[in-house]
């Protein structure tokens, strides 16, 4: 079998990458973002991309580098505040945004990778989320039609990994890189430490290797997106 470990980001995305994809990507505004994969993307060039991620980043980290050099044409998302790219280019008519509930986003992720096309939720029925999308009523109680996500691409940041792709995250970083990940036709993984099949505990195991297509070691830096201090205490 082959391998399923790179040596860099730019080799676990050779072959994948072309202008218009959509890309599930994991992590939670900058807990658990695939970081080395986005700075792959942003130098192949390709463009024309849409995102389904919980969040842009913030400026310039995060999809937010992407952003910045317009190689994003659609965001499907949950939360966009701390972006002021992102708020500049919504307003200005130049970024298509595609609003979506938290919970009916990890949904819509994981629908996708269960094989599911749609499903009924009452979260956003009688808003804006529910313009233009079909409705049903379920014992009494009207529910909006929601489509699972089936994403070209996945890119997730896990903790460890094994040679076969069998990963684990660590804490919050699992929100959303588990959905994103079974959501994509191809699985990029890049991760903090690799290990010999065996290495890992099999019940602490968050995302199984056939889920997964290629692995990529990585190397970071914690960034903190709001740092808070408080003078010392005398």
């Amino acid at each position: 079998m082959a391998s399923k470990v790179y040596p860099s980001a730019e080799a676990a995305l050779e072959g994948v990458l072309r202008d218009g994809l959509l890309i599930a990507s994991g992590g939670f505004g900058l807990c658990g973002i695939p970081e080395r994969l986005l700075d792959a993307i942003q130098a192949s060039g390709v463009k024309d991309l849409t995102f389904a991620s919980n969040n842009a980043g913030i400026d310039n980290e995060g999809i937010g580098k992407l952003l910045r050099t317009r190689q994003v044409k659609k965001m499907i998302s949950s939360y966009v505040g701390e972006n002021k790219e992102f708020e500049r280019q919504y307003l200005a008519g130049e970024l298509e945004v595609e609003f979506t509930p938290q919970g009916t986003l990890a949904e819509r992720l994981r629908a996708g990778g269960a094989g599911i096309p749609g499903f009924y939720t009452k979260t956003g029925v009688g808003t804006l989320v529910a313009e233009g999308k079909e409705t049903k009523v379920f014992d009494g109680q009207e529910y909006v039609l929601e489509q699972g996500i089936f994403a070209d691409l996945a890119i997730v940041k896990g903790w460890k990994a094994d040679t076969t792709g069998n990963v684990i995250f660590r804490k919050t970083a699992r929100n959303f890189n588990v959905p994103a990940a079974t959501a994509g036709k191809i699985t990029v993984v890049e991760v903090e430490e690799i290990v010999e099949p065996g290495q890992l505990d099999p019940d602490a195991i968050h995302l199984p290797g056939v889920y997964v297509q290629r692995i990529v070691l990585g190397a970071y830096d914690k960034k903190i997106e709001f740092r808070t201090t408080r003078p010392k205490e005398a």
